[in-house]
């Protein structure tokens, strides 16, 4: 198990891609410290099956990540319970579609404060700690939307750019310290969130179910399939290997050739 006496902190992981992320990690012997909203049992449920992985303990907590103070507060609790996170990703994300000069004020904020604030305050936690053991590994989950742009999802591809631009600076500013720090972009990823569009895209515009799937999601697709968080799981896991160790400052995509054209 190459993770083995190694913690890991994921962001917006107790369903899609993060879920598939810990459950890679914790797979490989990582203490992983899940964070995201949901069912209580449910999430209990996962932590449980996180640590039957290799024994590892595994924990969840509920912090909001647009509210410092709670940042803060899992931070402390992780480096208490788990030890000081050696993986951080952030995963969280929320999206909003709407023409910019209609977008709520509000939801613009916390888009902001979920996909480029909370990455900030995380990054600035847990690197005094990875500079201390000489061993680090940052991934955010960026998007196709930090190279590639759409209608209506301004404040989206704002927050994508911006953890992008995030991670290459922080990267430069330990290259030397045994610190990785990359983005994941993925495309179309297959979780619960893409799968409940597709009724309303059905409904709004008049299309059947296979004509969302292969007309709007993945019409720009090469592949022509989604992506599974599974495959995002894996790119981390090697991410996080000594095989990876040059491999930092760089946009991963995992995105079935959308943005090679």
């Amino acid at each position: 198990m190459i993770l083995k006496g190694k913690t890991a902190l994921i962001t917006g992981s107790t369903s899609g891609i993060g879920a598939a992320c810990a459950t890679a990690l914790a797979a490989e012997g990582a203490a992983v410290m899940i964070n995201g909203f949901g069912d209580a049992d449910a999430i209990a449920a996962q932590c449980a099956a996180l640590s039957a992985l290799s024994g590892a303990k595994a924990m969840h907590h509920g912090a909001d990540l647009t509210d410092t103070d709670q940042i803060a507060a899992m931070m402390e609790t992780c480096v208490r319970e788990l030890g000081a996170p050696d993986i951080l990703m952030n995963n969280a994300g929320i999206q909003h579609v709407c023409p910019v000069d209609e977008f709520p004020i509000e939801k613009w904020r916390q888009m902001q404060a979920i996909m480029v604030d909370a990455p900030f305050m995380l990054m600035r936690a847990c690197l005094p700690h990875m500079k201390a053991k000489g061993w680090g590994r940052i991934v955010s989950t960026a998007s196709a939307h930090a190279s590639v742009a759409s209608p209506n999802k301004s404040s989206y591809i704002a927050a994508k750019h911006a953890v992008l631009g995030l991670t290459r600076g922080v990267a430069m500013e330990v290259a030397t310290k045994g610190i990785t720090v990359n983005c994941i972009s993925p495309g179309y990823v297959w979780t619960p969130l893409v799968e409940n569009q597709i009724p309303d895209t059905m409904k709004t515009r008049g299309m059947s179910y296979d004509e969302v799937i292969n007309d709007v999601l993945l019409a720009a697709i090469p592949q022509k399939k989604f992506v599974m968080p599974e495959q995002i799981g894996a790119m981390l896991l090697f991410l996080c290997r000594d095989e990876a160790s040059a491999i930092t400052g760089a946009n991963l995509a995992v995105d079935g050739g959308w943005t090679t054209h």
